[in-house]
């Protein structure tokens, strides 16, 4: 087991190697001049000329890496364009905020999707059937934008039971800032509910109709305990694969739902780096959603194998 760990721990630190160069190379490959950008258009040329020996880009691309990677690895992120502040310390304030939306969203997606999955497979070609598949279908058609506008129209417009956007800090007060995630919790996770209920829906099909299930049935065992301990056991492979296969579109996701309802979280931070071509920002943006992407997946490896001993077996090489 340790030696399965270590391995995928090893695999994940090259592909975050990778990543950094791509990052790096990609960051610069974007059109314009950081430096005019920071100084301005009507800049002097020594003035511009100042900017890039502060900030080292009148080295050679190897040299401003190996700065970059030095830096990086240090916690030192660089200072936003924008207000001169440390990057690091912008991202400290912003990332809880996202964090707190990406588990709100992901804890609806596990209740609704998978809940709605396991009774469309015990209740197949029933009325829960077609209602968990309908939702399924409507839940990966509607786009997030579109649902958190009509969200608004109803329940904060019409209803007035929850506010329409804006974000309270948890410490300052866990009422109303619950009260504003709510929503926006709910319009991230519905399209990830629906995919998650369509992928159990069909794990659990599959093992519902398994030599091992029917042993159990004709063992007397209770039908609650088919299901939980024998059919959803076997079927939670599928489903830890699509938890960490939809991080990335959760995190797109969370881009437009952070606009829509004015959240001062990583997307909006993202969208206004990106529109004020704030470099150092985006790249710290895009290398810290690599980072969590790449330890979502290690994490998800390690739950295989306790999910399926096989598979940490055949990871660490023996027959």
């Amino acid at each position: 087991m340790v030696w399965f760990i270590l391995r995928r721990a090893g695999s994940a630190v090259i592909v975050l190697f990778l990543a950094s160069v791509l990052i790096f190379l990609g960051i610069r490959a974007l059109p314009g001049d950081p430096a005019v950008v920071m100084a301005g258009e009507d800049a002097s040329p020594s003035l511009i000329e100042a900017i890039r020996r502060d900030y080292g880009l009148d080295k050679p691309l190897p040299a401003q890496y190996v700065d970059y990677l030095g830096q990086t690895l240090s916690g030192n992120l660089g200072r936003s364009t924008q207000d001169q502040l440390p990057v690091a310390g912008i991202l400290a304030e912003r990332l809880p905020v996202t964090l707190e939306l990406s588990a709100l969203a992901l804890l609806v997606a596990i209740v609704v999707g998978v809940g709605a999955g396991i009774v469309a497979a015990v209740r197949r070609d029933r009325l829960p059937d077609y209602v968990a598949t309908g939702f399924g279908l409507a839940g990966l058609s509607i786009p997030h934008f579109w649902l958190g506008l009509l969200g608004i129209l109803l329940f904060a417009v019409t209803l007035r039971w929850l506010p329409a956007s804006g974000y309270v800090p948890f410490t300052q007060d866990p009422g109303q800032n619950l009260q504003r995630m709510i929503l926006p919790a709910l319009v991230l996770g519905t399209g990830f509910a629906a995919i998650l209920m369509r992928q159990t829906r069909s794990a659990m099909l599959g093992a519902l109709s398994a030599d091992y299930v029917r042993t159990a049935r004709s063992k007397g065992l209770a039908e609650v305990k088919v299901v939980g301990a024998h059919a959803l056991r076997n079927s939670l492979t599928t489903v830890v694969t699509v938890l960490g296969l939809q991080l990335g579109a959760l995190i797109s996701g969370a881009v437009v739902t952070e606009q829509i309802f004015v959240i001062p979280g990583f997307g909006k931070l993202t969208v206004d780096a990106v529109l004020t071509r704030n470099y150092p920002v985006i790249q710290a943006v895009v290398l810290i959603t690599v980072i969590g992407y790449v330890l979502v997946n290690l994490l998800v490896d390690i739950a295989y194998a306790f999910l399926n001993p096989r598979i940490r077996l055949s990871g660490s090489g023996h027959d």
